[in-house]
C-alpha cells in the first residue's frame, strides 16, 4: 500500500534541499524526516538523495526520476482536498425554491436574503406557483425544496419535513364596517355580510369551507380573489368582510386600517410546511438553506 506521507516528506525535502528545513515545514523532528526517507528508499529499492555537505540533492538514478510524478500526484490530491473543503464550508451551484407568491413574500423573503448574504455564489431560482404545482415540481425534480400550505398529506415521492410557520385565519373588515368592531359574532352571523374569500382551489378556501360546514354553515363568497394583497385592499376599501391569516395582515391590523372581528368559535390554526423530494440530492447548497429554518442551540 502506498504511504502518501512518505512521499510528502520526500517532496518537501527535495524542495527544501535540507532535512532540517523540511522538518521545520512539516512540524516533525529531523530524525523522523530522515527515517521516512530511508523507509521510502527501501520500498523503492533505490537511493533518492545524495547526502551532500550543504544539504540533500536528488539522485539521478532515483530522486530525479520520480520527483515530477510525485509533485503532480500531490498537487492532484491537494485539489481533491480543496474541493472537499469547499463542499463542507461553502455552497455553489443552483438552488431551486418553490412556493406561492404569498409564502415568498411573507415567509421566505428574509430567509432568502440571509442565505444570499451567506452564500453569494449560489444562483437562486424562485418557482412561484400554488402548492399542488410545487408538489408536482418536487416529484419531477424541477424543484429542490418547496414550501406548502398545510395540511398536505405526504404523497408518493415527497416528504413534508416540518412546519415552519403557524397561520391563524381570522375575519377582518375595514372602516365601512366599524359597527362590528368589538362585537361578538358567530359563524352564522357572517352570512349577513358580503364575504371575500380566496379562490376555490386553494388550501385557505378549503380550510374555511370545512370549518363552516362543521358548524352547519355554507358560506358563499361575494367576491373570490387570487391573492392576499388584493383581498386586503378590497376589504380596506369597504367591499366586505375578508378571511385572511393574521400573520399576513400584521401591518394593516397594527395601523388600524383593518380590524379583526370577534368571531366564535375561532378557526383552527394551520401552517406552512417545508417539503423535499424523498430522493433529494442533499447538496451542501440545499442543506445550508434547510438549516436556516433550524437554528442551532448555543
Amino acid at each position: 500500500m502506498v504511504n502518501l506521507e512518505l512521499y510528502r516528506v520526500f517532496y518537501t525535502v527535495a524542495r527544501c534541499g535540507s532535512l532540517t528545513k523540511a522538518a521545520e515545514e512539516l512540524y516533525i523532528s529531523q530524525p523522523a524526516v530522515s527515517q521516512a526517507i530511508k523507509q521510502l528508499e527501501n520500498q523503492l529499492g533505490t537511493p533518492l538523495f545524495n547526502r551532500m555537505h550543504k544539504g540533500m540533492e536528488l539522485s539521478k538514478q532515483g530522486g530525479e526520476l520520480v520527483f515530477a510524478d510525485v509533485e503532480r500526484a500531490l498537487r492532484l490530491l491537494g485539489g481533491v482536498e480543496s474541493k472537499i473543503s469547499e463542499l463542507k464550508g461553502s455552497a455553489t451551484g443552483t438552488l431551486r425554491i418553490g412556493a406561492s407568491e404569498t409564502i415568498f413574500q411573507y415567509v421566505l423573503a428574509e430567509k432568502i436574503v440571509e442565505y444570499h448574504n451567506l452564500y453569494p455564489q449560489v444562483k437562486i431560482e424562485l418557482l412561484t406557483d400554488i402548492s399542488p404545482k410545487t408538489i408536482e415540481q418536487l416529484k419531477t425534480d424541477r424543484c429542490d425544496v418547496g414550501f406548502l400550505n398545510l395540511p398536505v398529506e405526504d404523497g408518493e415521492g415527497i416528504a413534508i419535513t416540518d412546519s415552519i410557520l403557524v397561520l391563524n385565519d381570522v375575519f377582518v373588515a375595514g372602516s365601512a364596517y366599524s359597527q362590528l368592531r368589538g362585537k361578538k359574532l358567530t359563524i352564522w352571523d357572517l352570512q349577513k355580510y358580503p364575504l371575500l374569500l380566496m379562490e376555490g382551489h386553494t388550501v385557505a378556501r378549503t380550510a374555511i369551507e370545512r370549518f363552516a360546514e362543521g358548524h352547519g354553515v355554507n358560506l358563499q363568497p361575494a367576491i373570490e380573489v387570487d391573492n392576499w394583497g388584493l383581498m386586503k385592499q378590497l376589504v380596506e376599501s369597504g367591499m366586505g368582510v375578508g378571511c385572511i391569516p393574521r400573520e399576513y395582515a400584521t401591518r394593516r391590523l397594527g395601523e388600524g386600517t383593518l380590524f379583526e372581528l370577534r368571531v366564535e368559535p375561532q378557526m383552527p390554526s394551520r401552517s406552512v410546511g417545508m417539503a423535499l423530494s424523498k430522493n433529494a440530492n442533499m447538496s451542501f447548497a440545499l442543506r445550508a438553506f434547510v438549516d436556516l429554518f433550524h437554528p442551532r442551540e448555543e
